[in-house]
């Protein structure tokens, strides 16, 4: 029989982090904490650019944009931001979506499937993802669960599953 197998990606919708971010936008707009505070936020390049007139106000953009991620789906792992930088008088905060597994990651992530998970499961690194084969589909669930109770500091999310 042949060997089972699935990869481990760390991607992010792109459309589900512009609808996030367009939902923030809007209830910057609408909020009566946020009026006359020059509170935006935006695309700026690939970046996500938020400003505000004050460092605290700044950090509440950050805020209402992270509640829109998560509400969306998107782990927050994958979000980027920065230190408030003051700018003139306006507060800024640059962010960026982070994707693919890099290869540090990638080897701390089969370490760990080689050091923790079933005995026969193989781990190789592809690119920026991952593919964990075994003959057994129970041993890839065992590897999935373990993976999914570590803390990794990046986002991940297990897909062609066969």
């Amino acid at each position: 029989m042949a060997d089972s197998s699935f990869d481990i990606v760390s991607k992010v919708e792109r459309q589900e982090v512009d609808n996030a971010l367009n939902q923030a936008a809007k209830e910057l707009s609408q909020r009566y904490d946020f009026k006359g505070t020059g509170a935006t936020i935006a695309w700026s390049g690939e970046k996500i650019l938020m400003e505000a007139n004050s460092e605290e106000r700044v950090k509440a953009v950050l805020d209402v944009f992270e509640t829109k991620l998560v509400k969306r789906g998107i782990s927050l792992k994958a979000l980027d931001a920065g230190e408030p930088q003051l700018s003139g008088k306006e507060y800024k905060i640059f962010a960026t979506i982070e994707e693919g597994i890099s290869q540090e990651n990638a080897k701390k992530v089969a370490k760990i499937i080689r050091d923790e998970g079933p005995k026969g499961v193989k781990a190789q690194v592809q690119g920026d993802e991952l593919r964990v084969s075994s003959k057994s589909r129970d041993d890839l669930q065992a590897v999935q669960a373990l993976l999914k109770g570590k803390d990794l500091d990046f986002a991940i999310q297990f897909v062609n599953y066969r």
